[in-house]
């Protein structure tokens, strides 16, 4: 085939220079190409014809000159006769095999989807200018962290969208949530269009000290990116989809756990009316309108016989619902307001689409479409009774259509406003030396942090990778970070500094991933060795920052870094057993049915509260009362939370948010550097052993020496200094090199 393609290119050329003289400029654009070729297995057939044809003629000529060379070019011949089969089999995309989870987990796994963004629902509101505080504690005293950061808000943007598509709001809802949000964002005071590290979520003042920390602000920007084509793709979906009564199923089978064991009969009734309608999938606006009204009124009642009891975790699963009710009824009666005019079920088939389930995007035409027909009908054959009916539909639809039209200028303006935020000058933070980013700039000092984000496995390779595609940085940023590799169930991984799951799976939440790359292959080892130091601490597993049992002056629970022994590079990764469950939800887009099965069992342990998972349970015995094995933090953070949900969007929702992220012209232009291939062969960091049982004194750090008394040894002994800029070798030989800046 290849050498068919050859010599066809040869001739033409020939003969068009030489001869012909005419199509000398003929050429088509690649993406042509690949958008007009077909990939099955017939396009590949009429793409390679040459070879079954030059195999056929092959064999025909071979038996009647010589039949007995048939046995010996047979198996070549038979390799060019099945080549476009074979060319077509080896070209099929890589497909991840589907998660495998039973009924009773898909179930549990929306179940905590929904108690997940009641944090959101229950605490970014109004009080905090619609920001999400940074965490909510139960024990030992109740009280809401009023502070918020980058991170916080960019996550608690995307979990707005989230339970959009979990069907939990609606689409007026999140519009409204996110103008708010962006509209308090705009507002706050920010260092060369960076968000500061802390912010007061009721004063909206910068917290002491005025810091920018890098790795904040590429989430920030990376989220905020995401969020746009999520916004910009609303105009053309249906007003109306069966993901609202998937979100109404979820609510109450959360509210039917609360209730215990005696249902309340209008619970019962309203559990009816639901299945009816889910069954049905009502296809047009009428029936959708009699659905949504009927849950509504059920779901009132259920709250009313609810109210008698004192309040309780049945009574706001309740409100809730009939709240969830009420948003997604209303927002269909604001875009679609004829559904109430008095025998509109009949009357309405009569016109064309006016009783079909329509995109926002047609909504907004439905005037220029429509109003002519039932002007024609009005004219033409009405009655005094269906003149007035038909000049209040007149007047609902022109109505509606604007509506419409505002809604769409509304999210075309919130995505414009998305893409400026994320907008941020990096120069000041970007070290062209060593082609790095500084782990932030105090401003209240004007100093840039001497430290840098240096590995690839970390949080913030997000935030490089969002740089280099706006053309803030350079591509020799991405290459600039380390790739130090260690070994871990027989496979390379690269090393990060605590071993943490944020550290490797956080990125994954808006950033793609590929097949047989390194990066895939780092997160799928980093969460084999995390369950495999599970299995050997006899504890479930998934390590990462989080808080622990130990408790300031104030009585707030502490927050640091933790990690798993053989993934990290700091020390002392082994004297801590805390387990923190939004590290099993992360590990959901990598080993869904392990951490499925994690997941259940921290529930099991008594980790569920309110709002989800807890945010962790302390096993290090130094810090449990006496008696105890083990401590529960009853707190939750707003961005593990917000890190939770998409995490189950990923795996329930057929990852959402990758391919937003996907979409977007200036990640698709950079999307190779998360390709890069796994190496064949490098040097592996070795890792010493490390034991929390192993009691150690250490008296002063000390550096080892070494002494070797021949040269003649089978490898090169080899010491290496570096400051980081300057750099000198020298063997147990006498060779070595002295470099500077190189």
């Amino acid at each position: 085939y290849e050498a068919f393609f050859s010599l066809d290119a040869v001739v033409r050329t020939i003969w068009r220079m030489l001869i012909s003289q005419i199509r000398l400029l003929e050429w088509s654009p690649s993406n042509d190409s690949d958008r007009n070729r077909r990939t099955d297995l017939v396009g590949y057939c009429r793409t390679m014809w040459i070879g079954p044809v030059l195999s056929t003629a092959a064999v025909l000529y071979l038996t009647q000159s010589d039949p007995s060379a048939i046995v010996v070019a047979l198996p070549i011949l038979g390799l060019w006769f099945a080549s476009p089969a074979i060319a077509w089999w080896i070209s099929r995309p890589l497909t991840q095999r589907p998660a495998r989870l039973t009924t009773g987990q898909t179930i549990f796994l929306r179940k905590l989807a929904r108690k997940t963004w009641a944090f959101f629902e229950q605490f970014v509101g109004p009080d905090d200018h619609w920001l999400p505080p940074d965490n909510y504690q139960e024990h030992p005293v109740e009280r809401v962290a009023h502070r918020t950061s980058p991170t916080n808000m960019g996550l608690a943007l995307l979990a707005n969208l989230s339970a959009y598509d979990f069907g939990y709001i609606s689409a007026g809802q999140l519009i409204e949530r996110t103008t708010n949000a962006l509209h308090t964002m705009k507002a706050l005071e920010r260092h060369r269009d960076h968000f500061y590290n802390w912010y007061d979520t009721q004063s909206l003042k910068p917290l002491p000290p005025t810091y920018v920390s890098t790795v904040d602000s590429g989430n920030l920007a990376g989220h905020l990116l995401t969020l746009r084509p999520g916004l910009l793709a609303l105009p053309d979906q249906k007003i109306l989809e069966t993901r609202f009564f998937d979100g109404l199923r979820d609510t109450l089978m959360v509210l039917e756990e609360a209730a215990g064991e005696v249902i309340p009969a209008q619970l019962a009734q309203f559990k009816t009316y639901l299945e009816s309608a889910y069954e049905a999938r009502p296809t047009t606006l009428t029936t959708a309108w009699f659905s949504l009204d009927r849950l509504a009124t059920s779901a009132e009642e259920v709250l009313a016989s609810l109210k008698a009891a004192p309040e309780g975790p049945a009574t706001w699963w309740a409100r809730a619902l009939a709240r969830q009710c009420r948003d997604v009824r209303d927002d269909l009666m604001l875009l679609a307001p004829w559904v109430l005019l008095s025998d509109s079920q009949n009357r309405l088939r009569e016109f064309d689409h006016l009783d079909e389930i329509l995109t926002l995007r047609e909504l907004a035409r439905l005037d220029v479409t429509c109003l002519p027909t039932i002007e024609h009908r009005l004219a033409a054959e009405a009655t005094p009774g269906e003149s007035t009916w038909i000049g209040d539909l007149q007047e609902l639809i022109v109505k509606a259509s604007q509506r419409a039209k505002e809604r769409i200028v509304a999210i075309e303006g919130l995505a414009r406003q998305s893409s400026r935020l994320a907008e941020m000058d990096y120069d000041f933070l970007f070290d062209k030396s060593c082609h790095l980013l500084a782990i932030g700039f105090n401003v209240g000092e004007r100093r840039r942090d001497s430290s840098y984000y240096d590995l690839l496995a970390s949080e913030a390779r997000l935030c490089c990778f969002v740089a280099i595609a706006q053309g803030q940085l350079p591509q020799e940023s991405w290459f600039a970070l380390g790739r130090l590799l260690t070994t871990t169930g027989g496979g390379p991984v690269l090393i990060s500094w605590s071993g943490s799951m944020f550290e490797y799976l956080m990125p994954l939440l808006v950033m793609p991933t590929y097949d047989n790359t390194l990066l895939d292959q780092t997160c799928k080892a980093a969460v084999e060795r995390q369950i495999e130091y599970g299995r050997q601490r006899g504890v479930p597993w998934g390590v990462s920052e989080s808080g622990y049992n130990t408790i300031d002056v104030h009585l707030n629970y502490q927050y640091r870094a933790f990690g798993v022994p053989g993934l990290g590079l700091k020390r002392g990764l082994a004297d801590d057993v805390v387990i923190a469950p939004y590290a099993s939800a992360l590990a959901l887009m990598v080993a869904p049915e392990e951490a499925c099965v994690n997941l259940q069992q921290l529930a099991e342990a008594g980790l569920e509260g309110p709002f989800g998972l807890y945010e962790a349970i302390d096993y290090t015995p130094s810090r449990l009362p006496r008696g105890q094995s083990s401590a529960v933090v009853q707190s939750y953070m707003a961005h593990h939370q917000g890190m939770s949900l998409l995490s189950l969007a990923y795996l329930l929702l057929d990852r959402p948010m990758q391919k937003r992220f996907e979409s977007d012209p200036l990640f698709q232009a950079t999307t190779l550097l998360l390709q890069e291939r796994i190496p064949k062969a490098t040097a592996f960091y070795s890792h010493s052993a490390e034991l929390s049982d192993v009691q150690t004194t250490v008296a002063g750090w000390e550096t080892p020496v070494r002494r070797f008394t021949s040269p003649h040894t089978p490898t090169p002994e080899v010491q290496l200094l570096s400051n980081g800029r300057y750099h000198v070798m020298i063997t147990n030989a006498g060779g070595g090199y002295s470099r500077w800046k190189d």
